[in-house]
């Protein structure tokens, strides 16, 4: 079992990757297969991944990211998805819930009303949002997972959005909220750990 404390300590925002390192298909399975534990909103599920390995693809995704190297020399890019209309899916996920008897139908109804209520009631922005915020959620995870098998990470958003919709073929529906290198680390160059504030200047208890 991996320390989770020299996890969080070692996971650094990698600036650049050792070129021709492969990532198995088999660690990114099992990569998602813990993620898909990860919270959202009413277990919507909201976080969509887009895996680039192909390195003609790849250089696609550099392009669109305003050449930046670490996409050139990283074994994979992952876009991470935020879908706007993830909540229209609802009843897939809960109706296998109505069939074990965890969920009376009346409550199955009752929660996909509350869904429905919940994002037309609040309006597009609402739903942008709440795209990128569950989004996020998993980003963050992934990154920690992706640590514990060994391979380094780093979230951008240095890209041109429309860019790359186009490039990858994205539907709308799908607000890019980041974009993950992923990868072995160059630490020839690795830069000392940005200064860090301690806890009193950001946390507050009970009052602002």
């Amino acid at each position: 079992m991996v320390d989770f404390e020299k996890l969080i300590e070692e996971r650094r925002s990698a600036n650049n990757f050792l070129e021709g390192v492969e990532v198995p298909k088999k660690d990114f399975i099992e990569i998602f297969e813990l993620l898909k534990l990860a919270p959202s909103c009413f277990n919507i599920q909201h976080a969509n991944y887009l895996v680039i390995t192909d390195k003609d693809k790849k250089e696609e995704v550099r392009k669109a990211a305003f050449n930046q190297y670490k996409v050139h020399t990283a074994s994979a890019a992952i876009l991470v998805l935020g879908d706007k209309e993830a909540y229209k899916d609802s009843d897939k996920l809960y109706s296998g819930m109505v069939d074990l008897k965890m969920i009376s139908k009346v409550e199955y109804e009752n929660i996909l009303n509350d869904i429905k209520n919940l994002y037309e009631g609040r309006g597009e922005e609402f739903k942008h949002d709440e795209a990128i915020r569950n989004a996020s959620i998993s980003a963050m995870m992934f990154m920690l997972i992706a640590k514990s098998k060994g391979w380094d990470t780093c979230p951008m958003i240095g890209f041109d959005n429309e860019k790359m919709h186009k490039a990858l073929n994205i539907p709308e529906r799908y607000e890019i909220t980041m974009l993950i290198t992923m990868g072995k680390e160059d630490t020839k160059n690795k830069r000392f750990r940005g200064y860090r504030k301690p806890i009193n200047e950001f946390v507050k208890f009970n009052e602002f």
